[in-house]
């Protein structure tokens, strides 16, 4: 992490976003990815946990504790949250990427659906 501000790649984003909204795990990780790019971006395992571990390692992202008891157990399965850390600097992140799709857009390089 230099200067505090750790590079995000494409795939360390796009776990961040998906853990966003609470604690996954890998495979729901996975899908979300390919959900929302529509299935244009896809995270392989060795890509995923590769990444998780370099988030978890940063301190973006870390271990949760297992299931809550009302849902199916698989000690297989790990899930993760990120940390306040890892939701700054996804924010951070978004906001810059809002940046330059502001500019994207202003440049026309956005497509526009065309009013009727």
């Amino acid at each position: 992490m230099a200067d505090g501000n750790p590079q995000l790649t494409p795939a360390a984003f796009q776990t961040l976003l998906a853990l966003a909204k609470g604690r996954a795990h890998g495979y729901a990780i996975m899908g979300f990815v390919d959900e929302v790019s529509g299935g244009t971006a896809q995270l392989g395992p060795g890509t995923l946990y590769r990444t998780l571990a370099r988030l978890v390692a940063d301190g973006l992202v870390e271990e949760a504790p297992e299931a809550s008891e009302d849902q199916p157990h698989d000690s297989r399965r790990r899930y993760y949250r990120l940390t306040r850390a890892g939701r700054a600097v996804a924010a951070r992140e978004a906001e810059f990427l809002s940046r330059l799709v502001a500019v994207a857009d202003q440049a026309g390089l956005l497509k526009r659906a065309e009013s009727a």
